[in-house]
Protein backbone atom coordinates (compact mmCIF):
# COMPACT_ATOMS: atom_id res chain seq x y z
CA UNK A 1 0.00 0.00 0.00
CA UNK A 2 3.01 2.64 1.06
CA UNK A 3 4.39 1.94 -2.39
CA UNK A 4 1.36 2.49 -4.00
CA UNK A 5 0.63 5.51 -2.70
CA UNK A 6 4.26 6.31 -3.08
CA UNK A 7 4.50 6.04 -7.28
CA UNK A 8 0.24 7.82 -7.43
CA UNK A 9 1.94 11.05 -5.52
CA UNK A 10 4.94 11.09 -7.68
CA UNK A 11 2.80 9.81 -11.19
CA UNK A 12 0.74 12.92 -10.33
CA UNK A 13 3.57 15.59 -9.53
CA UNK A 14 5.46 14.64 -12.83
CA UNK A 15 2.24 15.12 -15.05
CA UNK A 16 1.78 18.65 -14.02
CA UNK A 17 5.36 19.34 -14.39
CA UNK A 18 5.49 17.82 -17.90
CA UNK A 19 2.06 19.53 -18.40
CA UNK A 20 3.72 23.42 -17.16
CA UNK A 21 6.53 22.67 -19.14
CA UNK A 22 4.96 21.59 -22.55
CA UNK A 23 2.77 24.96 -21.70
CA UNK A 24 4.96 27.82 -20.46
CA UNK A 25 7.97 26.55 -21.20
CA UNK A 26 8.80 24.84 -24.58
CA UNK A 27 5.06 26.03 -26.64
CA UNK A 28 6.25 30.00 -25.62
CA UNK A 29 9.54 29.32 -27.10
CA UNK A 30 7.95 28.25 -30.27
CA UNK A 31 6.11 31.06 -31.14
CA UNK A 32 2.90 30.00 -29.47
CA UNK A 33 2.93 32.20 -26.35
CA UNK A 34 -0.50 33.57 -26.56
CA UNK A 35 -1.98 30.01 -27.13
CA UNK A 36 -0.38 29.02 -23.76
CA UNK A 37 -1.82 32.23 -22.22
CA UNK A 38 -5.14 31.94 -23.34
CA UNK A 39 -6.24 28.91 -22.36
CA UNK A 40 -3.98 29.22 -19.06
CA UNK A 41 -6.88 29.92 -16.83
CA UNK A 42 -8.85 26.58 -17.49
CA UNK A 43 -5.50 24.24 -17.57
CA UNK A 44 -4.88 25.70 -14.23
CA UNK A 45 -8.04 25.16 -12.89
CA UNK A 46 -8.27 21.50 -14.37
CA UNK A 47 -4.95 20.98 -12.45
CA UNK A 48 -6.26 22.04 -8.87
CA UNK A 49 -9.07 19.77 -9.17
CA UNK A 50 -7.26 17.00 -9.87
CA UNK A 51 -5.43 17.74 -6.80
CA UNK A 52 -7.64 18.49 -4.53
CA UNK A 53 -9.81 14.96 -5.57
CA UNK A 54 -6.03 13.22 -5.12
CA UNK A 55 -6.31 14.94 -1.64
CA UNK A 56 -9.39 14.21 -0.63
CA UNK A 57 -9.34 10.48 -1.40
CA UNK A 58 -5.41 10.16 0.27
CA UNK A 59 -5.60 12.80 3.04
CA UNK A 60 -2.06 12.73 5.01
CA UNK A 61 0.43 15.28 3.91
CA UNK A 62 -1.46 15.97 0.46
CA UNK A 63 -4.22 17.97 2.74
CA UNK A 64 -2.02 20.19 4.38
CA UNK A 65 -0.09 21.15 1.25
CA UNK A 66 -3.52 21.41 -0.40
CA UNK A 67 -4.43 24.05 2.49
CA UNK A 68 -1.70 25.71 2.37
CA UNK A 69 -1.91 26.68 -1.15
CA UNK A 70 -5.16 27.73 -0.79
CA UNK A 71 -3.93 30.52 1.25
CA UNK A 72 -1.62 32.29 -0.68
CA UNK A 73 -4.07 34.12 -2.78
CA UNK A 74 -1.12 36.45 -2.91
CA UNK A 75 1.31 34.62 -5.20
CA UNK A 76 -1.22 31.73 -6.47
CA UNK A 77 -3.71 32.16 -9.15
CA UNK A 78 -7.48 32.49 -8.20
CA UNK A 79 -7.90 28.84 -10.41
CA UNK A 80 -5.81 26.98 -8.05
CA UNK A 81 -6.53 28.87 -4.77
CA UNK A 82 -10.38 28.51 -5.16
CA UNK A 83 -10.49 25.39 -6.31
CA UNK A 84 -9.05 24.18 -2.87
CA UNK A 85 -10.33 26.32 -0.47
CA UNK A 86 -12.79 23.66 0.49
CA UNK A 87 -9.84 21.09 1.75
CA UNK A 88 -10.91 21.78 5.14
CA UNK A 89 -14.12 21.08 5.35
CA UNK A 90 -14.31 17.76 2.63
CA UNK A 91 -11.97 15.68 4.58
CA UNK A 92 -13.87 12.47 5.47
CA UNK A 93 -14.61 10.80 8.57
CA UNK A 94 -12.06 7.75 9.85
CA UNK A 95 -14.17 4.85 10.98
CA UNK A 96 -15.33 4.88 14.11
CA UNK A 97 -13.92 1.44 15.68
CA UNK A 98 -10.61 2.12 14.37
CA UNK A 99 -10.86 5.43 16.27
CA UNK A 100 -12.47 3.61 19.47
CA UNK A 101 -9.15 0.91 19.29
CA UNK A 102 -7.27 3.87 19.16
CA UNK A 103 -8.52 5.79 22.03
CA UNK A 104 -8.96 2.79 23.91
CA UNK A 105 -5.00 1.48 23.21
CA UNK A 106 -3.45 5.11 24.13
CA UNK A 107 -6.09 5.40 27.98
CA UNK A 108 -6.07 1.72 28.82
CA UNK A 109 -9.67 1.48 29.01
CA UNK A 110 -12.82 1.10 27.42
CA UNK A 111 -14.48 5.02 26.47
CA UNK A 112 -17.75 3.93 28.64
CA UNK A 113 -15.46 4.11 31.50
CA UNK A 114 -13.08 7.10 30.93
CA UNK A 115 -15.99 8.98 30.19
CA UNK A 116 -19.48 9.93 31.63
CA UNK A 117 -20.90 9.64 27.91
CA UNK A 118 -18.68 9.71 24.05
CA UNK A 119 -20.66 10.68 20.49
CA UNK A 120 -19.12 8.30 17.82
CA UNK A 121 -20.25 10.99 15.24
CA UNK A 122 -17.16 13.28 14.78
CA UNK A 123 -17.68 16.73 15.17
CA UNK A 124 -14.75 17.38 12.92
CA UNK A 125 -12.60 15.43 10.38
CA UNK A 126 -9.23 16.62 10.17
CA UNK A 127 -6.10 15.04 7.77
CA UNK A 128 -3.99 13.85 11.07
CA UNK A 129 -7.18 13.06 13.49
CA UNK A 130 -10.72 13.50 14.14
CA UNK A 131 -13.09 15.14 17.04
CA UNK A 132 -15.52 13.80 19.11
CA UNK A 133 -17.89 14.95 21.71
CA UNK A 134 -18.01 13.61 25.07
CA UNK A 135 -18.59 14.52 28.63
CA UNK A 136 -16.66 13.80 32.25
CA UNK A 137 -18.10 13.53 35.50
CA UNK A 138 -16.98 15.21 38.39
CA UNK A 139 -13.21 14.26 39.71
CA UNK A 140 -12.16 16.13 42.55
CA UNK A 141 -8.98 14.12 43.08
CA UNK A 142 -7.88 14.84 39.18
CA UNK A 143 -9.04 18.43 39.47
CA UNK A 144 -12.52 18.56 38.07
CA UNK A 145 -14.94 19.62 40.85
CA UNK A 146 -18.10 19.22 38.28
CA UNK A 147 -19.03 17.75 35.52
CA UNK A 148 -17.73 18.92 32.45
CA UNK A 149 -18.45 18.76 28.06
CA UNK A 150 -15.14 18.23 26.36
CA UNK A 151 -13.86 17.37 22.94
CA UNK A 152 -11.33 14.89 22.59
CA UNK A 153 -8.95 14.54 19.67
CA UNK A 154 -7.99 11.54 18.31
CA UNK A 155 -5.56 10.58 15.67
CA UNK A 156 -5.75 8.59 12.96
CA UNK A 157 -4.50 5.15 13.44
CA UNK A 158 -1.44 4.72 11.29
CA UNK A 159 -0.69 8.27 10.21
CA UNK A 160 3.07 8.08 10.98
CA UNK A 161 3.80 5.75 8.00
CA UNK A 162 1.28 7.85 6.05
CA UNK A 163 3.19 10.76 6.67
CA UNK A 164 6.59 9.12 6.43
CA UNK A 165 5.60 7.87 2.93
CA UNK A 166 3.98 11.48 1.48
CA UNK A 167 6.91 13.14 2.26
CA UNK A 168 9.41 11.34 0.39
CA UNK A 169 7.02 11.33 -2.36
CA UNK A 170 7.49 14.99 -2.24
CA UNK A 171 11.11 15.23 -1.47
CA UNK A 172 10.96 13.68 -4.78
CA UNK A 173 9.39 15.94 -6.69
CA UNK A 174 11.26 18.99 -4.71
CA UNK A 175 14.25 17.97 -6.57
CA UNK A 176 12.96 18.20 -9.25
CA UNK A 177 11.44 21.03 -8.99
CA UNK A 178 15.27 22.51 -7.75
CA UNK A 179 16.43 21.39 -11.40
CA UNK A 180 14.91 25.00 -12.73
CA UNK A 181 16.60 27.85 -11.97
CA UNK A 182 14.07 30.41 -11.40
CA UNK A 183 12.64 27.98 -8.65
CA UNK A 184 16.54 26.98 -7.53
CA UNK A 185 17.69 30.67 -7.23
CA UNK A 186 14.31 31.98 -4.50
CA UNK A 187 13.36 28.91 -2.79
CA UNK A 188 15.63 26.28 -1.32
CA UNK A 189 12.37 23.32 -1.30
CA UNK A 190 13.91 20.65 0.05
CA UNK A 191 14.53 22.63 3.23
CA UNK A 192 10.57 23.77 3.16
CA UNK A 193 9.45 20.70 2.74
CA UNK A 194 12.10 19.41 6.08
CA UNK A 195 10.22 22.48 8.08
CA UNK A 196 6.99 21.18 7.31
CA UNK A 197 8.13 17.71 7.71
CA UNK A 198 9.00 18.92 11.31
CA UNK A 199 5.84 21.06 11.81
CA UNK A 200 3.85 17.84 10.83
CA UNK A 201 5.39 15.46 13.22
CA UNK A 202 4.94 17.63 15.97
CA UNK A 203 1.34 18.38 15.19
CA UNK A 204 0.91 14.73 16.04
CA UNK A 205 2.08 15.09 19.61
CA UNK A 206 -0.60 15.63 21.16
CA UNK A 207 1.28 15.86 24.19
CA UNK A 208 3.36 18.52 22.80
CA UNK A 209 -0.13 20.43 21.59
CA UNK A 210 -1.72 20.42 25.38
CA UNK A 211 1.98 22.37 26.44
CA UNK A 212 0.92 24.78 23.82
CA UNK A 213 -2.38 25.46 24.64
CA UNK A 214 -0.91 26.10 27.95
CA UNK A 215 1.49 28.62 27.11
CA UNK A 216 -1.04 30.30 24.99
CA UNK A 217 -3.52 30.48 27.55
CA UNK A 218 -0.82 32.03 30.24
CA UNK A 219 -0.18 34.77 26.92
CA UNK A 220 -3.38 35.83 26.91
CA UNK A 221 -4.36 35.25 30.53
CA UNK A 222 -4.44 39.39 30.97
CA UNK A 223 -7.29 39.22 27.87
CA UNK A 224 -10.35 37.94 29.04
CA UNK A 225 -11.66 38.41 25.68
CA UNK A 226 -9.37 35.96 24.15
CA UNK A 227 -10.17 32.08 25.47
CA UNK A 228 -8.23 29.30 25.17
CA UNK A 229 -9.40 26.20 26.13
CA UNK A 230 -8.35 23.85 29.41
CA UNK A 231 -6.16 20.85 28.79
CA UNK A 232 -7.85 17.99 30.89
CA UNK A 233 -4.46 15.80 31.46
CA UNK A 234 -5.90 13.04 33.25
CA UNK A 235 -7.60 12.13 29.76
CA UNK A 236 -4.51 13.12 27.30
CA UNK A 237 -1.82 11.04 26.18
CA UNK A 238 0.52 11.57 23.00
CA UNK A 239 -2.32 10.43 20.48
CA UNK A 240 -5.51 11.31 22.33
CA UNK A 241 -6.28 14.98 23.43
CA UNK A 242 -8.78 16.05 25.98
CA UNK A 243 -10.14 19.93 26.07
CA UNK A 244 -13.05 21.60 27.39
CA UNK A 245 -15.71 21.83 25.00
CA UNK A 246 -15.46 25.67 23.66
CA UNK A 247 -17.50 24.89 19.79
CA UNK A 248 -19.22 28.25 19.01
CA UNK A 249 -20.06 30.31 15.67
CA UNK A 250 -17.36 29.98 13.44
CA UNK A 251 -15.40 32.88 12.71
CA UNK A 252 -16.50 32.57 8.44
CA UNK A 253 -20.13 31.96 9.57
CA UNK A 254 -21.13 35.52 8.80
CA UNK A 255 -25.36 35.02 9.48
CA UNK A 256 -24.86 33.82 12.79
CA UNK A 257 -22.47 37.04 14.10
CA UNK A 258 -25.05 39.11 12.21
CA UNK A 259 -27.52 37.43 14.00
CA UNK A 260 -25.91 37.69 17.40
CA UNK A 261 -25.29 41.86 17.19
CA UNK A 262 -21.54 41.63 17.30
CA UNK A 263 -20.01 43.85 14.95
CA UNK A 264 -17.62 42.08 12.14
CA UNK A 265 -15.27 44.85 11.62
CA UNK A 266 -14.64 44.19 15.34
CA UNK A 267 -13.91 40.78 15.26
CA UNK A 268 -11.54 41.46 12.55
CA UNK A 269 -9.72 44.25 14.46
CA UNK A 270 -9.39 41.76 17.36
CA UNK A 271 -8.10 38.74 15.52
CA UNK A 272 -5.67 40.99 14.07
CA UNK A 273 -4.66 42.65 17.07
CA UNK A 274 -3.95 39.56 19.08
CA UNK A 275 -2.08 38.13 15.80
CA UNK A 276 0.34 41.36 16.23
CA UNK A 277 1.00 40.25 20.04
CA UNK A 278 1.45 36.97 19.05
CA UNK A 279 4.28 37.47 16.18
CA UNK A 280 5.92 40.93 17.64
CA UNK A 281 5.47 40.94 21.70
CA UNK A 282 5.39 36.61 22.54
CA UNK A 283 7.30 35.45 19.33
CA UNK A 284 4.83 32.43 19.61
CA UNK A 285 1.96 32.12 17.45
CA UNK A 286 -0.67 30.29 16.43
CA UNK A 287 0.56 29.02 13.03
CA UNK A 288 -3.55 27.51 12.08
CA UNK A 289 -5.98 30.57 11.96
CA UNK A 290 -8.44 29.25 9.02
CA UNK A 291 -11.82 29.64 9.94
CA UNK A 292 -11.99 26.05 12.02
CA UNK A 293 -10.00 26.45 14.32
CA UNK A 294 -11.43 30.64 15.89
CA UNK A 295 -15.03 30.82 17.17
CA UNK A 296 -16.96 33.82 18.23
CA UNK A 297 -18.73 33.13 21.89
CA UNK A 298 -21.66 35.66 22.53
CA UNK A 299 -21.71 36.71 26.08
CA UNK A 300 -24.46 38.20 28.47
CA UNK A 301 -25.35 41.91 27.89
CA UNK A 302 -23.90 44.49 30.38
CA UNK A 303 -24.93 47.76 30.97
CA UNK A 304 -21.98 49.07 29.18
CA UNK A 305 -21.86 46.42 26.15
CA UNK A 306 -25.14 44.84 25.30
CA UNK A 307 -23.29 42.19 22.55
CA UNK A 308 -20.34 41.11 24.50
CA UNK A 309 -18.36 38.13 23.08
CA UNK A 310 -15.04 36.51 23.20
CA UNK A 311 -12.77 35.11 20.25
CA UNK A 312 -11.65 31.30 21.28
CA UNK A 313 -8.71 29.95 19.79
CA UNK A 314 -8.15 26.11 19.40
CA UNK A 315 -5.96 23.28 17.88
CA UNK A 316 -2.15 24.38 18.75
CA UNK A 317 -0.77 21.83 17.03
CA UNK A 318 0.47 23.78 14.30
CA UNK A 319 2.24 26.20 16.24
CA UNK A 320 5.20 29.33 15.12
CA UNK A 321 8.73 30.94 16.84
CA UNK A 322 9.34 33.85 15.41
CA UNK A 323 13.11 34.75 16.66
CA UNK A 324 14.72 37.58 17.93
CA UNK A 325 16.42 38.75 14.89
CA UNK A 326 13.44 37.91 12.84
CA UNK A 327 11.51 39.49 15.37
CA UNK A 328 13.47 42.90 14.62
CA UNK A 329 12.95 42.58 10.99
CA UNK A 330 9.57 42.25 11.25
CA UNK A 331 9.35 45.51 13.25
CA UNK A 332 10.99 47.26 10.65
CA UNK A 333 8.51 46.64 8.31
CA UNK A 334 6.01 46.90 10.60
CA UNK A 335 7.44 50.39 11.16
CA UNK A 336 7.99 51.19 7.85
CA UNK A 337 4.77 50.44 6.09
CA UNK A 338 3.07 52.30 8.88
CA UNK A 339 5.21 55.58 8.37
CA UNK A 340 5.81 54.85 4.02
CA UNK A 341 9.17 54.90 4.97
CA UNK A 342 11.03 52.53 2.48
CA UNK A 343 14.53 52.93 4.05
CA UNK A 344 13.06 51.16 7.19
CA UNK A 345 11.31 48.57 4.54
CA UNK A 346 14.53 47.52 2.98
CA UNK A 347 16.44 47.75 5.98
CA UNK A 348 13.64 44.97 7.31
CA UNK A 349 13.82 42.79 4.24
CA UNK A 350 17.42 42.89 5.00
CA UNK A 351 17.38 41.74 8.53
CA UNK A 352 14.80 38.73 7.37
CA UNK A 353 17.08 37.73 4.68
CA UNK A 354 14.83 37.83 2.50
CA UNK A 355 16.47 39.77 -0.21
CA UNK A 356 18.37 37.75 -3.21
CA UNK A 357 22.41 39.32 -3.24
CA UNK A 358 22.61 41.81 -5.55
CA UNK A 359 19.31 43.13 -5.61
CA UNK A 360 18.74 47.09 -7.22
CA UNK A 361 17.99 48.73 -3.84
CA UNK A 362 17.57 51.97 -5.01
CA UNK A 363 14.78 50.75 -7.72
CA UNK A 364 13.04 48.85 -5.08
CA UNK A 365 12.82 52.15 -2.98
CA UNK A 366 11.72 53.61 -5.91
CA UNK A 367 8.92 50.90 -6.22
CA UNK A 368 7.76 51.54 -2.93
CA UNK A 369 7.33 54.89 -2.97
CA UNK A 370 5.26 54.67 -6.00
CA UNK A 371 3.19 51.56 -4.52
CA UNK A 372 2.74 53.56 -1.63
CA UNK A 373 1.36 56.92 -3.55
CA UNK A 374 -1.16 54.34 -5.11
CA UNK A 375 -2.34 51.76 -2.55
CA UNK A 376 -1.63 53.53 0.91
CA UNK A 377 -4.25 53.54 3.05
CA UNK A 378 -6.94 52.11 1.16
CA UNK A 379 -9.30 49.27 2.47
CA UNK A 380 -9.84 46.06 0.63
CA UNK A 381 -12.52 47.18 -1.32
CA UNK A 382 -10.63 50.05 -2.58
CA UNK A 383 -8.07 48.27 -4.00
CA UNK A 384 -10.21 45.83 -5.87
CA UNK A 385 -11.42 49.02 -7.38
CA UNK A 386 -8.19 50.20 -8.74
CA UNK A 387 -8.43 50.20 -12.91
CA UNK A 388 -6.36 47.33 -14.73
CA UNK A 389 -4.77 50.97 -16.21
CA UNK A 390 -2.97 52.24 -12.99
CA UNK A 391 -1.65 48.80 -12.18
CA UNK A 392 -0.27 48.24 -16.14
CA UNK A 393 1.35 51.95 -15.75
CA UNK A 394 3.03 50.22 -12.64
CA UNK A 395 4.55 47.24 -14.03
CA UNK A 396 5.60 48.57 -17.22
CA UNK A 397 8.00 51.54 -14.80
CA UNK A 398 8.94 48.35 -12.82
CA UNK A 399 9.27 45.89 -15.37
CA UNK A 400 12.92 45.48 -14.53
CA UNK A 401 12.04 44.71 -10.99
CA UNK A 402 9.24 42.21 -11.54
CA UNK A 403 11.46 40.30 -14.09
CA UNK A 404 13.89 40.10 -11.89
CA UNK A 405 12.07 39.63 -8.21
CA UNK A 406 14.74 40.00 -6.03
CA UNK A 407 12.91 38.20 -3.37
CA UNK A 408 13.82 34.70 -2.28
CA UNK A 409 11.77 32.73 1.05
CA UNK A 410 13.68 31.72 4.17
CA UNK A 411 12.95 28.50 5.49
CA UNK A 412 11.91 29.71 9.05
CA UNK A 413 9.73 32.15 7.87
CA UNK A 414 7.26 29.80 5.74
CA UNK A 415 4.49 29.37 8.15
CA UNK A 416 4.82 32.57 9.31
CA UNK A 417 4.45 34.17 5.95
CA UNK A 418 1.23 31.60 5.60
CA UNK A 419 -0.01 32.41 9.05
CA UNK A 420 -0.20 35.99 7.80
CA UNK A 421 -1.78 35.20 4.02
CA UNK A 422 -4.51 33.64 6.28
CA UNK A 423 -4.92 36.04 8.22
CA UNK A 424 -5.10 38.91 5.88
CA UNK A 425 -7.95 36.69 4.03
CA UNK A 426 -9.96 36.26 7.30
CA UNK A 427 -10.05 40.01 8.37
CA UNK A 428 -10.97 40.94 4.60
CA UNK A 429 -13.88 38.28 4.70
CA UNK A 430 -15.27 39.23 8.18
CA UNK A 431 -15.32 43.36 7.11
CA UNK A 432 -14.32 43.83 3.27
CA UNK A 433 -13.54 47.58 4.40
CA UNK A 434 -11.05 46.67 7.09
CA UNK A 435 -8.08 48.63 6.48
CA UNK A 436 -4.97 47.10 7.17
CA UNK A 437 -3.37 50.45 7.33
CA UNK A 438 -5.63 51.98 10.45
CA UNK A 439 -4.72 49.00 12.51
CA UNK A 440 -0.73 48.19 11.95
CA UNK A 441 -0.28 52.34 12.28
CA UNK A 442 -0.81 52.03 16.24
CA UNK A 443 0.95 48.92 16.55
CA UNK A 444 3.95 50.55 14.68
CA UNK A 445 3.80 53.68 17.14
CA UNK A 446 3.99 51.29 19.86
CA UNK A 447 7.02 49.33 18.59
CA UNK A 448 8.86 53.03 17.72
CA UNK A 449 8.21 53.93 21.80
CA UNK A 450 9.39 50.88 22.90
CA UNK A 451 12.17 50.83 20.78
CA UNK A 452 13.11 54.43 21.30
CA UNK A 453 11.96 54.82 25.12
CA UNK A 454 15.00 55.61 27.63
CA UNK A 455 17.85 54.91 24.88
CA UNK A 456 20.04 57.74 24.28
CA UNK A 457 22.07 55.91 22.12
CA UNK A 458 18.61 55.66 19.68
CA UNK A 459 18.13 59.06 19.76
CA UNK A 460 22.04 59.97 19.46
CA UNK A 461 21.28 57.56 16.33
CA UNK A 462 18.33 59.59 14.90
CA UNK A 463 19.85 62.66 15.25
CA UNK A 464 23.17 61.74 13.35
CA UNK A 465 21.03 60.37 10.37
CA UNK A 466 19.42 63.52 10.02
CA UNK A 467 23.07 65.28 10.10
CA UNK A 468 24.17 63.72 7.73
CA UNK A 469 21.31 64.75 5.60
CA UNK A 470 21.72 68.17 6.72
CA UNK A 471 25.91 68.09 5.45
CA UNK A 472 24.90 66.39 2.37
CA UNK A 473 22.72 68.93 1.55
CA UNK A 474 24.95 71.32 -0.17
CA UNK A 475 26.29 68.28 -2.45
CA UNK A 476 22.65 67.14 -3.77
CA UNK A 477 21.81 71.28 -4.19
CA UNK A 478 24.70 71.83 -6.39
CA UNK A 479 24.21 68.59 -8.74
CA UNK A 480 21.05 69.72 -8.82
CA UNK A 481 21.85 73.29 -9.93
CA UNK A 482 24.10 71.49 -12.47
CA UNK A 483 21.81 69.48 -14.54
CA UNK A 484 19.49 72.72 -14.53
CA UNK A 485 22.63 74.58 -16.22
CA UNK A 486 22.86 71.34 -18.63
CA UNK A 487 19.26 71.38 -19.47
CA UNK A 488 18.75 67.66 -17.63
CA UNK A 489 16.56 68.52 -14.85
CA UNK A 490 12.90 66.86 -14.76
CA UNK A 491 10.89 68.63 -12.37
CA UNK A 492 7.82 66.01 -10.91
CA UNK A 493 6.18 68.50 -9.07
CA UNK A 494 4.20 66.38 -7.08
CA UNK A 495 6.99 64.61 -5.92
CA UNK A 496 9.29 67.64 -4.99
CA UNK A 497 6.60 68.42 -3.18
CA UNK A 498 6.75 65.78 -1.42
CA UNK A 499 10.25 65.35 -0.47
CA UNK A 500 10.86 69.24 0.30
CA UNK A 501 7.60 68.33 2.78
CA UNK A 502 9.22 65.34 4.47
CA UNK A 503 12.98 67.34 4.70
CA UNK A 504 10.88 70.00 6.14
CA UNK A 505 9.92 67.03 8.96
CA UNK A 506 13.28 65.58 9.03
CA UNK A 507 14.77 69.41 9.85
CA UNK A 508 11.88 69.72 12.22
CA UNK A 509 12.94 66.85 14.16
CA UNK A 510 16.38 67.48 14.15
CA UNK A 511 15.51 71.05 15.68
CA UNK A 512 13.15 69.33 18.56
CA UNK A 513 16.05 66.91 19.18
CA UNK A 514 18.70 69.38 19.77
CA UNK A 515 16.13 70.79 22.46
CA UNK A 516 15.71 67.64 24.21
CA UNK A 517 19.35 66.87 24.42
CA UNK A 518 19.96 70.50 25.54
CA UNK A 519 17.29 70.54 28.33
CA UNK A 520 18.17 67.10 29.31
CA UNK A 521 21.69 67.52 29.89
CA UNK A 522 21.14 71.05 31.36
CA UNK A 523 18.68 69.84 33.51
CA UNK A 524 20.51 66.73 35.15
CA UNK A 525 23.84 69.06 35.35
CA UNK A 526 21.37 71.57 37.50
CA UNK A 527 19.97 68.19 39.30
CA UNK A 528 23.53 67.34 40.56
CA UNK A 529 24.49 70.93 41.70
CA UNK A 530 21.43 70.45 44.12
CA UNK A 531 19.29 73.42 41.82
CA UNK A 532 16.06 70.90 41.59
CA UNK A 533 13.70 73.53 41.19
CA UNK A 534 15.59 74.94 38.29
CA UNK A 535 16.27 71.71 36.84
CA UNK A 536 12.40 70.47 37.33
CA UNK A 537 11.62 72.93 35.10
CA UNK A 538 14.24 71.90 32.46
CA UNK A 539 13.57 68.58 32.96
CA UNK A 540 9.92 68.73 32.24
CA UNK A 541 10.51 70.36 29.26
CA UNK A 542 12.77 67.84 28.09
CA UNK A 543 10.12 65.38 28.67
CA UNK A 544 7.63 67.44 26.45
CA UNK A 545 10.20 67.60 23.68
CA UNK A 546 10.57 63.47 24.02
CA UNK A 547 6.96 63.21 23.56
CA UNK A 548 7.28 65.42 20.03
CA UNK A 549 9.84 63.83 19.00
CA UNK A 550 7.80 59.78 19.81
CA UNK A 551 4.47 61.06 18.62
CA UNK A 552 5.01 63.59 16.05
CA UNK A 553 1.93 65.87 14.45
CA UNK A 554 0.39 63.89 11.60
CA UNK A 555 0.92 65.54 8.25
CA UNK A 556 -0.78 65.98 5.25
CA UNK A 557 0.53 64.18 1.65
Amino acid sequence: MKTTRYWRILLFFANVILRLAWWELLLARLGFGRLAKRNRPARLRNIARAYHDLAVRMGGVLIKLGQFLSARADVLPPEITDELSGLQDEVPAEDFERIRAQAEAELGAPLAVRYADFDPAPLAAASLGQVHRARLVAAPDAGLNKSLDVVVKIQRPGIEGILATDLAALATVSRWLMRYRPIRRRVNVPALLGELARTLYEEIDYLAEGRNAETFAANFRERPEIRVPRVLWSHTTQRVLTLEDVFAIKINDYAAIDAAGIDRAAVAGRVFDIYMQQIFEDGFFHADPHPGNLFIQPLPPTESDPHPWTLTLVDFGMVGHVQPGAREGLREIAIGIARRDHDRLVKGYQTLNVLLPGADLELLKKAEDKVFNVFWGKSMDELRQIGFEEMHTLAVEFRELLFDMPFQVPKDLIFLFKTVATLSGLCTGLAPTFNFWDHLAPYAKKLLATEAGGDFNYWLGQIGDYAKVLVALPGQAARVLAQAERGDLEVNVPEVARQLGRLERALRRVATALVFLGLLFSGVQLYSNRETEFAAVLLGGALLALVVLIFPRPHRN
